[in-house]
């Protein structure tokens, strides 16, 4: 039998843990908002200047190059994927690399969509990375910086030569503001506001090297390019797009509260602070881990482990010698009963991923509520446990 566990008594003052979109920053209301241009023009004066405000901030804050253009783009992290996959791949031979469900999806995309011939798949398991070694950089490469499905991250740049000939495509959208990226080795990023900074979905960023601006004007896909994903303008590189003119029509509201997010992430202490943050939740969860014993870290790898999404695998023998279906059931019902008891929502395994837990330990998530959260963790698993075998 399982040994009961008392229910806790302290809960996390903040219960949202969600890989996306992800907890506001601390101290949020909709009182942030009040200042936004609603009814006013994108395209007015003042709306350009709170659109610049959000490209000007985000540069500071991630130490971006001067010379590396920033531009906000439809349709989220996709979106901004998207724009540089139908922009730039087919000049070279491609190496695109997957280790979860997104970077799946963009191999989907090059090999089906744009049914590019010369590609490289270099492929690992949930909670492993492919052979970064083994990457060719004068072919062009495709990869995510942090894999939100799996809690994989690449552990540095080391393995991209900064002689490459190809372009580095660089998905970062649980990354960025929380990792530190070598950008003087990536030429494309991209990311979304309602990950690690909690801002409003919808929105993506993209980030240009001089590098991937020189293929723009150089290359022409074989393939329509549909007015949402243009970037060049009679062959030359539009820089209004990343000065503020976007493609299409943002939420002000939305930008308004990216503004606040982003100062609010100035006085966390930067780039640094940010990161001392989500890397604090991370090793709150690896000190419960040790004492827990029923669960453990998808990625094995200490050096490759995500502090954003922190995805946990059942360790207890018993549970793991159990069909995955079982195991989902059992995943399925600790979430449930954590989100019934207003302590934890939204930290049940990705669809695709192995059965677990995904608790989202971003840069907006206090370490207290991270660890006012882990009792209840080994609660409800004695709970859904116990449950389980009296079904059975």
């Amino acid at each position: 039998m399982t040994a009961a566990v008392a229910r806790p008594a302290a809960r996390p003052a903040v219960p949202h843990f969600s890989s996306g979109p992800c907890a506001k920053r601390p101290g949020w209301s909709l009182d942030a908002l009040k200042g936004a241009l609603v009814g006013r023009s994108h395209r007015a004066s003042e709306g350009k200047a709170r659109i610049a405000e959000v490209l000007d901030r985000s540069r500071a804050i991630l130490g971006i190059p001067k010379d590396w253009r920033i531009g906000i783009v439809p349709a989220s992290d996709t979106g901004a994927v998207e724009m540089a996959l139908w922009s730039l791949l087919g000049a070279r031979g491609l190496d695109i690399l997957a280790w979860e469900s997104f970077g799946a999806g963009w191999v989907t995309d090059v090999t089906k969509q744009l049914k590019l011939k010369d590609v490289r798949h270099m492929e690992a398991p949930y909670g492993e990375l492919p052979d970064l070694a083994k990457v060719d950089c004068d072919r062009d490469v495709v990869f995510t910086w942090n894999g939100t499905t799996s809690g994989v991250r690449v552990p540095n740049g080391d393995w991209i030569r900064a002689d490459r000939k190809g372009l580095t495509i660089c998905d970062a959208t649980s990354a960025v503001f929380a990792m530190d990226l070598p950008w003087q080795k990536l030429d494309v990023v991209t990311w979304s506001w309602q990950k690690v900074l909690g801002g409003e979905a919808a929105h993506g960023m993209l980030v240009l090297s001089p590098r991937a601006i020189e293929r723009l004007e150089s290359y022409t896909p074989a393939w329509p390019m549909p007015k949402i994903f243009r970037m060049t303008s009679k062959g030359k590189f539009n820089e209004a797009i990343f000065k503020g003119e976007t493609i299409n029509t943002p939420s002000m509201l939305c930008v308004e509260d990216q503004i606040d997010a982003l100062k609010w992430a100035e006085g966390a202490g930067g780039l640094k602070g940010l990161i001392a943050r989500s890397e604090g939740n991370l090793a709150a969860i690896g000190e419960w881990v040790k004492r827990a014993g029923w669960a453990g870290f998808l990625a094995r790898d200490p050096a490759v482990r995500s502090c954003t999404s922190i995805c946990l695998k059942f360790a207890d023998r018993a549970v793991a010698a159990e069909p995955p279906a079982a195991q989902a059931e059992l995943a399925k019902k600790i979430a449930s009963l954590l989100a019934k008891e207003k302590v934890a929502y939204d930290i049940g395994f990705y669809r695709d991923a192995p059965p677990g837990l995904r608790i989202w330990g971003g840069a907006t998530v206090e370490t207290a509520d991270i660890k006012a959260l882990l009792p209840w963790l080994d609660w409800a698993f004695a709970e859904a446990k116990t449950a389980a075998k009296a079904a059975a």
